[in-house]
């Protein structure tokens, strides 16, 4: 594989930081771009003594002027805690960055990828969802500044592949989970898990019978290297995700009983257009990517509930939890 300077913005988030170690330990120049409004410098500190790597702080709803040979853009709050903090702030990041990002793209002729959602399904009446599922989205809902912008990027990336025949690559990710997950971003794996260890109640919004298929971060970084790498007419949108699916409550069941904790569940009512499922047709990426998970969700628990009790007892999480909702 021949070396390449790639640019992965919002590269110091809980995903951006892990596709940096791998294009990195392919042999890659990586340049990192984030404004540290979720991602964290925790995540790529410990490759800031690496010579290929170099670390820009910079928004995406700037124009960027930059030389490198692809481009992923990961630039985005992704739980509701954080992108309904500044909705406004975040459909633009989606959309004046998708445009930024696709301009730079236009202009250096090179490759790039769109991190996009299983949020663009909305609160499905197809299940599982499949790419060619157009979905059921509430456009003036609390969760449309994310839910809304990431259609409008994808509606972007593929006009800018018609019209100025520009190479695309667009996935949408479905909840993925691991070390790194920013301690405070209100989604129910670390917050299960966070709450478990510290013996606190176990927040449950609803009934605990909403269900999710939850993605081991490292699987999820070898379809987006996957679909990256794929010939030039598999343009997506492809579906990257774990088909298993769970409920709410089986989760924060698991959490309680891998950590030993004596933790009880509270209920609380369902937020505004949860949706109650969401799990992945993934046919698409086994066909054309050769790709499906291969972290069973205890093993990738395991590892996630190390990386929070490492925090814990290093006193870096903040003590003020928020309580969880169902989007993992």
């Amino acid at each position: 594989m021949s070396r390449r300077s790639i640019l992965v913005t919002g590269g110091a988030g809980f995903v951006g930081s892990h596709l940096c170690d791998r294009l990195i330990a392919e042999g890659h120049d990586v340049i990192c771009l984030d404004n540290f409004f979720t991602g964290r410098k925790k995540n790529i500190e410990h490759l800031l003594s690496e010579p290929r790597f170099e670390l820009l702080r910079h928004d995406v709803t700037f124009p960027l002027y930059i030389e490198v040979d692809e481009i992923y853009n990961l630039a985005c709050p992704a739980s509701p805690i954080h992108y309904q903090h500044d909705p406004v702030q975040t459909t633009k990041t989606s959309v004046h960055g998708a445009i930024n990002m696709l301009g730079l793209a236009k202009r250096l002729k090179c490759r790039i990828f769109q991190a996009s959602t299983s949020e663009v399904y909305g609160s499905p009446a197809v299940h599982p969802q499949t790419e060619d599922y157009w979905g059921n989205v509430n456009p003036i809902g609390p969760r449309s500044c994310y839910d809304e912008g990431k259609r409008c990027a994808e509606t972007l990336f593929f006009d800018y592949h018609r019209q100025h025949k520009l190479e695309i690559k667009v996935a949408r990710i479905f909840n993925t989970y691991g070390p790194r997950m920013h301690p405070n971003d209100g989604r129910v794996v670390s917050n299960f898990v966070v709450q478990a260890l510290k013996g606190e109640p176990i927040t449950i919004y609803g009934e605990g019978k909403q269900t999710r298929s939850f993605c081991y971060v490292d699987d999820l970084i070898d379809g987006i290297v996957r679909l990256m790498e794929s010939p030039r007419d598999m343009t997506g949108p492809v579906n990257l995700g774990n088909p298993v699916e769970f409920t709410i409550k089986e989760l924060a069941e698991l959490a309680i009983a891998m950590t030993g904790s004596k933790s009880d569940l509270v209920f609380r009512p369902l937020p505004q257009d949860d949706p109650m499922q969401r799990q992945p047709d993934i046919s698409l990426a086994k066909d054309r990517l050769g790709w499906e998970p291969s972290v069973p969700l205890r093993d990738g628990l395991a590892r996630t509930i190390a990386y929070f009790d490492k925090l814990l007892s290093e006193s870096d999480l903040p003590r003020d939890m928020p309580a969880a909702r169902s989007k993992g």
